[in-house]
């Protein structure tokens, strides 16, 4: 039982910390975003890539949020 109750407060915990680097990651793109030297499909890329990642999180797949705003970021050469 308490081994459940352990992995069930560590995995919520994992959830929070995944969830609140969300808006930092989204944050650093529309930093990096003006400044960029793409082209107009990577640009173009960047945003759905950015906006798809703000519906993960606001639909609490921060996960997935986070997967795609890296595509997002790699695009963009930062980390």
């Amino acid at each position: 039982m308490k081994r459940t109750a352990l992995f069930l407060a560590l995995a919520f915990a994992s959830s929070l910390a995944t969830a609140a680097s969300c808006p930092k990651e989204m944050k650093a793109i529309d930093a990096a975003l003006p400044g960029a030297k793409l082209s107009a499909a990577q640009a173009a890329e960047v945003k759905k890539l950015r906006a798809d990642g703000e519906a993960l999180h606001k639909g609490g797949k921060h996960a997935d949020s986070v997967a795609t705003l890296s595509k997002a970021k790699a695009i963009l050469g930062i980390k």
